[in-house]
């Protein structure tokens, strides 16, 4: 893979950020000395948008019914819902399907099936009492039935399927928040959802080669230290179809949604950046309201999304559930004083709550803020252009005529349309949970890490990172179709532009 010279220079600087900053003890760590061993290549397949058991039923589970040697499936929350119980099928009809094949006359010997199920939150009484350790829970099997509504441990081993379910949590709000499946280390998926009933917009992408290699490194370091480092049997890396048929008569029933798009992608070798953001328990949080913002742990996430910020030259597309950090606001506005234009899509009044108890504000306050700071500098901008025109004192205005003009701010809502949906296998998404960066339709992040303080300070994420204007284009298209008659505009305005 050549990659160019533009990413090259993003690489470096952002490898420069990490180091600067070390911090010791982090979970995990495997990757501050050497960042650069979070740079791969990828082969980018197909990007879904849906609801969480759209994407689900569509994409996660058809993959996993293909599995032969291995699933690693990882979540935040863990929830009763049409999710999970979907999963709970597919599992059993896995383990039926492994089992007839055992029963065939003249059949080959059939390797174990390794599933892992990994997840950080199933409910306030398990997070209260969850172990601070960082070995985690392991779930016995007599409790996979009644407390997780998975299959039963006959049925699994019936198909020679061996499953481990494990959590992670760390009081007092540090949730291991990120989200993946990955499927015979062959492929793998970045989903914004996580396994829960909530009708939300969500996205996904599928990727193989070298990123697929280093999220599994991640997985072992994170949720499994003896997690084998090649699989056996081994199995050569292969394209597949991406869409994997079903099992015949084992195939599963489908959820759809109005804002459902699936786009099959060419697969070109893309510049990739797996971008872990470490566990932090809660630090430098203030209480106290409007005091100097804190700054930000130096995660491979956290630097890779402030220094697109700051590098900037054109747009900037930035969808979030919710925006309370202020690191990520400031650096807005500075792209904005630059003369970037910047597009900010949002949720309203989504887990409002624990925006208070994380962040001590909300994304509504946040945006009436950042709207109140952009207008004071368009006045700030129109007086220098006042004075431009009527000082005559040209030496002293060549450095003024330089600067560039204010980059125009747009900030949206995500609504529902309002639609009556009678088929219950259709669902029409009542909240935007897409996480989804874009700069200068260069540089693409989807993964797990909202705009909020959550996120930034005490949470471990996962993102990635491409390096591709073919697919920011084709992913910005997608979601601009899904947001028509889907947002309500809260603010709109471009700075004017100086007369001749």
């Amino acid at each position: 893979m050549t990659s160019s010279p533009q990413f090259d220079r993003f690489r470096e600087t952002w490898k420069a950020s990490i180091l600067d900053q070390v911090v010791p003890d982090e979970f995990p760590n495997y990757h501050v000395a050497e960042p650069g061993t979070l740079v791969s290549a990828s082969r980018i397949h197909s990007f879904e948008l849906g609801t969480g058991v759209s994407i689900y039923t569509n994409s996660l589970i058809p993959a996993i019914l293909q599995a032969e040697h291995e699933i690693l499936l990882v979540t935040c929350f863990w929830a009763s819902s049409s999710t999970r119980t979907a999963l709970k099928d597919a599992l059993e009809k896995l383990a039926n399907h492994r089992r007839e094949r055992l029963l065939e006359p003249g059949a080959l010997s059939l390797s174990p099936l390794r599933v892992q199920i990994c997840f950080s939150s199933r409910s306030l009484f398990q997070k209260l009492f969850h172990t601070w350790s960082r070995d985690g829970y392991v779930y016995p099997s007599s409790t996979w039935t009644s407390q997780l509504g998975l299959p039963s441990p006959e049925v699994l081993e019936s198909g020679l399927i061996e499953l481990r379910v494990k959590t992670l949590f760390f009081l007092p709000f540090s949730v291991l928040h990120s989200k993946y499946v990955v499927v015979d280390r062959q492929r793998a998926w970045f989903p914004s959802c996580n396994v829960s009933w909530e009708a939300w917009l969500e996205g996904c992408v599928e990727v193989s080669g070298g990123s697929v290699a280093s999220l599994v490194n991640f997985h072992k370091h994170v949720w499994d230290p003896q997690l084998q480092s090649h699989l056996t049997p081994q199995i050569e890396p292969g394209l597949g179809s991406t869409r994997p048929p079903g099992l015949g008569k084992h195939a599963m029933a489908q959820t759809t949604s109005p804002a459902g798009r699936f786009l099959i992608l060419p697969g070109a070798i893309t510049p990739t950046i797996l971008l872990p953001s470490p566990h932090h328990r809660y630090p430098r949080f203030n209480i106290i309201p409007f005091r100097a913002s804190a700054r930000p742990p130096p995660t491979p996430l956290n630097c890779a999304i402030l220094r697109l910020l700051d590098m900037a030259e054109q747009s900037i597309y930035m969808q979030t559930p919710n925006l309370t950090s202020r690191p990520v606001i400031n650096g807005v506005l500075e792209a904005l004083k630059r003369g970037v234009d910047v597009t900010i899509v949002t949720s309203k009044a989504l887990m409002r709550l624990e925006q208070l108890v994380t962040a001590g504000t909300t994304t509504s306050i946040c945006l009436r803020s950042l709207i109140r700071r952009y207008q004071k500098l368009q006045t700030e901008y129109a007086r220098l252009r006042t004075v431009r025109r009527n000082d005559n004192a040209e030496p002293m205005l060549d450095v003024e005529a330089q600067q560039p003009g204010l980059g125009s701010l747009r900030i949206s809502y995500f609504q529902p349309q309002h639609r009556t949906l009678s088929d219950t296998t259709v669902e029409e998404p009542q909240k935007s949970h897409v996480k989804l960066t874009i700069v200068d339709n260069q540089y693409t992040v989807l993964g797990s890490g909202n705009m909020d303080r959550a996120s930034w300070f005490t949470s471990q994420e996962l993102g990635i990172l491409f390096h591709s204007a073919d697919f920011a284009t084709a992913i910005g298209a997608a979601v601009a179709e899904v947001l028509v008659n889907r947002s309500e505009l809260v603010f709109e305005e471009e700075e004017e532009q100086e007369e001749e």
